[in-house]
């Protein structure tokens, strides 16, 4: 099962088991994980799953739709060039090893 590495604020990691097909949003949620809201539910409508992708591994991911990338124009924490919706990143095999950094607030 892939593993995706979560770096809160204050800069501490806990790495998850994620299965294959689930959002990188529903992986925090369900494991617990503080600094992801999701207050649509993982619906690309509220932009409270933001992350910064770390550098390391942002260019495993797919580029950002239209949908996305407005939606990270209102996001409660500065927008950065490896910011995403944490809701619209599927978990894959490829993604084994992902890093994302939560920002200090989602709204």
């Amino acid at each position: 099962m892939p593993k995706i590495t979560y770096v809160s604020a204050d800069e501490t990691a806990r790495t998850i088991e994620v299965p294959v097909g689930t959002s990188v949003m529903r992986g925090a949620v369900f494991n617990d994980v503080d600094g992801i809201v999701a207050q649509c539910g993982g619906n690309a409508q509220c932009a409270t799953c933001h992350v910064y992708v770390d550098a390391t591994t942002v260019d495993r991911l797919a580029v950002a739709g239209p949908d996305e990338d407005d939606l990270l124009d209102f996001t409660a924490a500065p927008r950065h060039d490896t910011s995403r919706l944490s809701c619209q990143l599927l978990v894959t095999d490829d993604l084994d090893g992902l890093i994302v950094h939560l920002p200090e607030r989602q709204n």
